[in-house]
């Protein structure tokens, strides 16, 4: 476990890097909630889900939905560094007729199961997926990354409470915690606290971990896989702009794109970040 985990070190400094790298070129974009999110997605991609990158429609695939659209250059870099499509596309981000715009596409990008971008759908998305499995009588799972923003919407609980009523125990979810959003706090926008006990309240098997540990990620999974008649919350705490100094826990770098100094920063911070538990 000790080598995997420096290997999937190595990988996550890589998706760092392309998330300051594509945000900059584009001049725009949301680094913070994207670094926050890189363990959570190394670990799906590159230990979890079962995928082809050779194949991305194959039909008995995992699926994943990243409901945090805006997220998406974590998403880009980790689809990019699994071998989905070549990592030069990565600086072509939101550019006019580039395939990886500012949200997922669906139609235009091998490796993503569901466009997204309007925050609060992703999950409804998702459980009709693990429905579909379900009545399809296949054993795929699914997965899905939400904000902890984003569990204001309403739309977040008519889904979580259908995915109980359902028993939806193939689907996954996991909630990115790093506790802000566009405009300051979740505590200061919407409290969404306490969380573990809401979903708990909704019919979820709720595990606590540290988001940025591959071990803690990996035995939630396993627990979530264990886990028979309703669906997995998997909430994860993480650091907002995790691995760069000056972006960590400023709500301030959620959707600004760094300048070409900043990135200069930036990329020589992460030559020497090691994290992922």
């Amino acid at each position: 476990m000790e080598d995997r985990v420096k290997q999937l070190q190595q990988i996550a400094r890589g998706v760092r890097k392309h998330i300051i790298e594509m945000t900059c070129a584009a001049k725009s974009g949301h680094p913070g909630g994207s670094l926050s999110a890189v363990e959570i997605l190394v670990s799906l991609y590159f230990e979890i889900m079962n995928v082809d990158p050779a194949n991305p429609r194959w039909e008995d695939r995992d699926r994943f939905v990243m409901s945090k659209g805006h997220g998406s250059p974590a998403l880009y870099a980790t689809l990019a560094s699994r071998g989905f499509f070549h990592e030069k596309e990565l600086l072509r981000f939101r550019k006019i007729s580039s395939m990886l715009q500012g949200h997922p596409d669906m139609k235009g990008i091998p490796g993503v199961d569901m466009s997204t971008g309007s925050l609060g759908q992703g999950l409804a998305v998702a459980s009709g997926m693990a429905m579909a499995a379900k009545l399809d009588k296949r054993d795929y799972r699914v997965y899905v990354l939400l904000g902890d923003g984003e569990v204001q919407e309403g739309m977040i609980w008519e889904a979580a409470m259908a995915s109980a009523h359902y028993k939806l125990d193939n689907l996954t979810a996991f909630l990115d915690h790093n506790r802000l959003q566009i405009d300051g706090t979740n505590e200061e926008i919407m409290n969404v606290m306490p969380l573990k006990e809401k979903w708990e309240a909704f019919g979820w098997r709720t595990v606590e971990i540290d988001g940025h540990s591959y071990k803690e990620i990996m035995d939630a999974v396993k627990t979530a896989r264990a886990t028979t008649g309703k669906p997995t919350m998997i909430i994860a705490d993480t650091v907002k702009g995790r691995g760069v100094s000056f972006m960590e826990n400023a709500a301030d770098w959620h959707g600004k794109a760094p300048s070409e100094e900043q990135a200069r920063k930036a990329l020589e911070e992460l030559e020497v970040f090691c994290d992922g538990r």
